[in-house]
């Protein structure tokens, strides 16, 4: 394989090791993807098989945009599959794909349109935010519609379902779950304090809409965010790079 493909596989795995050090987990069953650098209609997930805190760089499977298995074959989830492959179909400028079942998300996802603008952390991400209704898992239906979803914004409420986010760079795919996760958990809570939110001003969400756009089109948009995790990971051990 490629060096570009090979620190792909590293990164990826980091990754995976980052949303086990957050405990966004669910089992085996949520799944992070990331596109091959240099070739577009292939990208990388977990084994199937595996927990994140196993997965290593060389375990990832490769597959193509039509559910094909290249090189070393191994199980994938399928549902994960109709997800990733959707995305990457509908938006070319995707390098990675997260998607999670935490409890703040999943809570979340059970009322339409429930984000609001009342936290810092939910005005980084309001203005891509995006809905999109339950579909049959792992159809060629819901892989379309998934796509659909995702060029109205990098940041989906999977209604009755979880989170997903996308982005040029898995810096910036985490950055944005980080802030979509902290924004849910602090909705759900504000749900429960018996009073209404104080109410941020119009013009300051529009503001912060307009910084936060300029600051996710930079390159670097949460890579000194992944630096810092990464320190964190590799002192657990650096096992994922084998």
């Amino acid at each position: 394989m490629s060096a570009a493909e090979w620190q792909a596989r590293c990164d990826l795995a980091a990754l995976y090791r980052v949303v086990d050090h957050f405990g966004w987990t669910d089992v085996i069953n949520t799944h992070m993807s990331a596109r091959v650098p240099g070739e577009p209609g292939a990208f990388l997930i977990n084994h199937y098989e595996e927990m994140f805190h196993e997965i290593t760089a060389s375990s990832l499977i490769k597959m193509d945009l039509e559910g094909r298995v290249l090189g070393r074959q191994g199980r994938f989830n399928p549902a994960g599959f109709t997800i990733h492959s959707g995305v990457y179909k509908a938006r070319p400028d995707a390098n990675c794909v997260m998607h999670t079942h935490t409890r703040a998300g999943a809570g979340v996802s059970m009322l339409r349109k429930g984000l609001r603008p009342i936290s810092q952390d939910a005005l980084n991400v309001l203005d891509e935010v995006t809905y999109h209704e339950y579909g049959l898992p792992a159809t060629q239906e819901e892989c379309d519609a998934l796509g659909e979803s995702c060029r109205n914004g990098s940041c989906v409420v999977l209604l009755n379902h979880g989170l997903l986010t996308h982005g040029p760079t898995i810096p910036g795919a985490l950055q944005r779950l980080y802030m979509l996760e902290r924004a849910c958990e602090l909705e759900l809570i504000s749900r429960t304090l018996g009073e209404p939110p104080v109410q941020i001003a119009t013009d300051v969400i529009a503001g912060v809409a307009v910084y936060m756009k300029a600051a996710r089109a930079k390159p670097d948009y949460g890579l000194h965010e992944w630096n810092a995790l990464l320190r964190v990971i590799d002192n657990k051990g650096a096992g994922y790079r084998r």
